[in-house]
This record gives structure tokens, sequence and C-alpha cells, in this order.
């Protein structure tokens, strides 16, 4: 076996004690060559055995380069927690033998965090051709080929992010070299964001992220140029007098164990004011707490179909499967979560008028998280204005969601069909119809979604987290093999 190679690291430098703990684990390896301390020009600190590198901010394109400048050593190593880094065992040998191994451009590990004075394992998912989020999870120890980091930030004049520069190297490297996960527990870091899993879940649409939200859209458009997975904005027509449908529309409720808030949700529904006809078709998925005899009550009201399935495999996709392909499904399908209301009586009209106004196959609103009773908790009113007709279904592949309510032209959705699953079943029929057809959007509330401990999402544990992330990816790397089939021309029809 012939030598390890070498390593350079960048840290960053904030507490004094904590940084001299981690470059003193970072140089009881040997495999170490130098180590450098992120820090801004006013600090006037430093460690024995360590150089300065001044930055203008931690992610930005010029760090990367000044990085790259530095990058003397065969491999680049960085560490993006101010907090103590503590290495397993070997972990640092470890990440370099798989790296050599792999031949990957960049590879991290599953780690463990503390989180207030306890320590846990944080496993981290498999990066695919579709982990395109700005937020995928590598934890903060990664190791890149210093090569493949060089070669990122070459030619790259026509960037100068601030925000977004480590996640364009990440992508470029992405293009040329394997990103490898390894499976095993390799080092310790202090966990500092103890929110909820619900909590985080509209950080990258709380308005004072708008700028970096900018930057990292700019960086996934160009990457999915590169790639040849970008949609130019044409868009088929779609022809609404194509079909008769004795309904204009249909709103779908999927639930099962809701009795706290399936009232509510019909409710609001069969209140809507319009000049069209209109039904409300219910799944309920074999309830057991009373919802069934709830939804019982409305049984005089011809407007609500109720359906209990016959099958016992169903998920929310499978539920709107059923209600879909239902004889009585209006010309459009519309979304409504049994624990969230319509904001006003008007809701579907305004869904309605945008399929016609926007000819589109799929139209989304804008919604408001409120409590339980209705009033609104931060982050409030959540608009989606990061879509826009002209580069919405490029930036859909970076995101995590599409936004509410959603609706959908209904002999399309019969075609398509959702997937069986209970989690991103919306946002893989939305990126489907995104690749040929418009996505409207209405920007005024027309919909609470409330935040409670029924919330499928409200506290998710890491296995679950992964379980979801997983998956979404694996349905943007299908989208994304799609993209490019169809701009090779060899979509299949």
């Amino acid at each position: 076996m012939g030598e390890m190679k070498k390593i350079n690291a960048f840290i960053l430098f904030s507490n004094v004690e904590q940084t001299n703990q981690t470059v003193e684990e970072l140089k009881q390896s040997g495999l170490v060559h130098k180590i450098f301390l992120l820090t801004d020009k006013n600090s006037d600190k430093t460690i024995s055995g360590c150089e300065k590198l001044c930055i203008d901010a931690l992610q930005s394109t010029k760090t990367m380069k000044e990085i790259a400048r530095n990058s003397t050593a065969d491999y680049t190593l960085i560490y993006l927690k101010p907090t103590l880094l503590r290495l397993g065992y070997f972990g640092l040998e470890r990440m370099l033998r798989i790296a050599e191994d792999s031949r990957a451009g960049m590879v991290y590990a599953d780690h463990y965090r503390v989180i207030d004075g306890m320590k846990k394992p944080h496993p981290v998912i498999d990066y695919q051709e579709g982990s395109l989020r700005d937020d995928f999870d590598f934890g903060s120890l990664m190791v890149f080929n210093a090569i493949a980091w060089k070669k990122a930030v070459e030619n790259r004049e026509n960037e100068s992010y601030r925000f977004a520069g480590l996640y364009d190297l990440r992508l470029k490297v992405s293009q040329k070299y394997p990103i490898v996960h390894i499976n095993e527990y390799l080092y310790t870091e202090i966990e500092q964001d103890t929110r909820k899993s619900g909590e985080k879940l509209f950080d990258y649409v709380d308005p004072k992220n708008r700028a970096l939200q900018i930057e990292m859209e700019q960086a996934c458009t160009q990457h999915l140029k590169e790639v040849g997975a970008f949609l130019e904005p044409r868009f088929e027509k779609i022809m609404f007098d194509k079909d008769h449908f004795e309904y204009e529309a249909s709103v779908i409720i999927p639930v099962r164990n809701r009795i706290r808030t399936i009232r509510d949700a019909i409710r609001s529904v069969l209140m809507q004011k319009a000049d069209f006809k209109f039904n409300l078709i219910v799944v309920d998925n074999h309830s057991t707490d009373g919802t069934t005899e709830a939804i019982d009550e409305w049984k005089d009201d011809k407007r609500l179909i109720h359906l209990i399935p016959d099958r016992d495999d169903l998920s929310i996709g499978g539920c709107w499967n059923l209600a879909v392909h239902h004889e009585q499904c209006g010309k459009f399908a519309v979304q409504l979560d049994s624990d969230d209301v319509y904001s006003g009586e008007d809701t579907l009209r305004k869904i309605v008028d945008a399929f016609y106004e926007q000819n589109c196959a799929m139209v989304v609103g804008t919604y408001m998280i409120t409590d339980f009773n209705m009033q609104m908790i931060p982050p409030g009113i959540i608009d989606h204005r990061e879509w826009t007709p002209e580069n919405g279904r490029n930036n859909a592949l970076r995101i995590n969601g599409l936004g509410a309510p959603r609706a959908f032209y209904t002999p399309l959705l019969r075609k398509i069909k959702l997937p069986n699953t209970g989690y991103g079943e919306d946002y893989a029929v939305g990126l489907n119809i995104s690749r040929r057809y418009q996505i409207g959007r209405i920007y005024e509330v027309l919909y609470y979604c409330r935040r409670w401990e029924g919330n499928s999402d409200a506290s998710l544990d890491i296995e679950n987290m992964n379980a979801n992330n997983l998956y979404k990816d694996r349905i943007r790397t299908w989208e994304l093999q799609a993209r490019k089939q169809l701009n090779a021309g060899r979509a299949f029809v």
C-alpha cells in the first residue's frame, strides 16, 4: 500500500478555545499538511501552526477561489461549523481511503451530533443526480479532491455569489466526479439548530432569505443548462372544451382519523360560492376514530361524495387516484387536506378562473400558516414568489415543494396518476406536469394551513426525515433524466 495522500484543512475560526481543540484533532491524524483559519479581516486572533485566510463570506464564490489557490495538497477539507469537531478513530484516514478507492470528487459521512449535551447518531443520505436541494444535508465536514475543487472554480468569471458559492461548486463537482456518502460514523459535531423538523420546512420561503434564494436559483439554473436538463419557457396549450364534465370542479379530501378537523374542512368547501357546478369527494381511508360518522352528517347533501376504498393499500396518492377516476369527478380536481380550510367563500372560483386565464394544467395558490385555532403563526404567508413563468419549472427541481392549495386539470391527472405514497406525491405529479405545461399561480391567500401536533411532518425523527428526502431526491432524479431525454428528442410519447 502506498503512502496516504495529504490534506489541507479549512476551518471556520470563531471561538479560540473550540477552534484550537479542532486544530489539535486535525493534527493528530498525521494526514493534515496545512490548516487554514477562515476569518474576517478584522480578526487579529490566531492559533500556532495555522495560517489565516481572510474571507468575505463563508460560502461565497470568492472564498471558494481563495481556498482553491491555497489547496496545495491532494485533498481539501472544509469544516463549516464554528463549534468543536471531534474525529472518530482513524475517521479522516477512512474518508481519504474511500475517496481514493472511489475516485470521488467529494466524500461526506454519517456522524454524531451533540444536542443539548446528548450525543445522538445522525445518518445522512446518498447523493443522487437529482440531489439539487441547496439545503442537502452533508453534515459540516466535507473532503474534496483538490483537483476537482480547482476545476470547479475555473472559468467561473461570470459567477460572483455571496451565498451560493459552495452550492455552485458542489454542483460543478458532481458533473465530473462521484459525490460519495460514507455510511459510517466518522466524526462528532455540535448541533446549534435544535428546531423541530416542522419548524424548518419553510426556511427557503422566509423573506429574509430572499437574496440567498435568488443566488441559489441562478446556480441551479446554470447547472441544469450545463447537464442538458434546462427547459425553455415554451408550453403546450390546454383545450379545456375537449372533454365533457357534469361538474366544473371537484374538491378532493383524502382523510384517515381526523375527527378533530374534518368537519371544518368539509364546511369550508360546502360554503363556497360559484357560478358553476361543483362537488366534494371525500376519500375516507378506513378511519377508526369517528371520522366516518362525522362525514356521514352530510349524507343528505348531494354535493358530497363519500368514498371508502375497497382496497386497504392506499396512501394519499392512491386516494387521490380513486377520487380523480370517479365518474362524478369534475373538470378540475382541487386539493384540500383534511386538517386545513379554505380562507374564504370565493377560493374555488378563483382557482377555476386561473385555469382559463393562464391556460395552465395546474394551479398553485398561496397559504397562511396558522395554529389549530386558525390564528397566524410564523412564518405567516407562504406565496412561493420564487416561482416565475420563465423559470419556475426549472427552479422547482431545487426546492422541496410547490405550494398550496394545488389544483389539476382532471384529464391530464387521470393520464399521469399520482404515485401511491403519503409524502411527495403532489410534488412528483407537479414536476411531471411542469415538464410540458404551464403551472398557474395565485398570489393571494386561499388556504389556511394549520400546524399542530397531528401534522405528519410536525416533528420527524432523523430516519423519517431521511426517508422523505431520499424519496424526493429520487423524484428529482427521475424528472431530471426525463427532461434530458426530452431535450435530446428521445422522450417516450
